[in-house]
């Protein structure tokens, strides 16, 4: 089986979302976009689509300069052949700001070997203590 084939099992795709989130974690912009194949497509919230390497990192070296302190907790929700779907709460410090924020998404990902290709994400954000601000009528 080559690593374009890889299917991942509960317990490899949960290892796959904590190698990550280690990445996230350690601020390296650089080591989170290997994590991605070279054309990989990301669809982060209302964003433009970001795809390869460049733009991913890119991303992510802005994200971290935003969000400070950024801590994560995510649950694997669903499997299915390559498809990988997770929820995750989060908190930081913004750094333009210096409020506290707190955060809830949803991710898809699309792998490719243990890569992803794909990266669909939700995102709610909001002031910690503050209200909600999804609109709703």
């Amino acid at each position: 089986m080559s690593t374009e084939d890889f299917v991942p099992t509960w317990t490899s795709a949960t290892k796959l979302l904590q190698a990550v989130e280690d990445r996230l974690e350690a601020d390296g912009k650089d080591a989170v976009a290997a994590c991605f194949t070279e054309d990989a497509t990301i669809h982060f919230a209302d964003l433009p689509e970001m795809r390869g390497h460049a733009e991913i990192a890119k991303y992510f070296a802005a994200r971290f300069a935003r969000a400070r302190n950024f801590l994560r907790d995510r649950t694997l929700r669903a499997l299915m052949g390559n498809i990988v779907a997770s929820t995750w709460d989060a908190t930081w410090t913004d750094s333009q700001t210096g409020k506290e924020m707190v955060a809830r998404g949803t991710e898809i990902w699309t792998l490719r070997g243990a890569k992803i290709a794909g990266w669909d994400a939700t995102f709610n954000v909001r002031e910690k203590d503050g209200p909600p601000l999804t609109p709703v009528t």
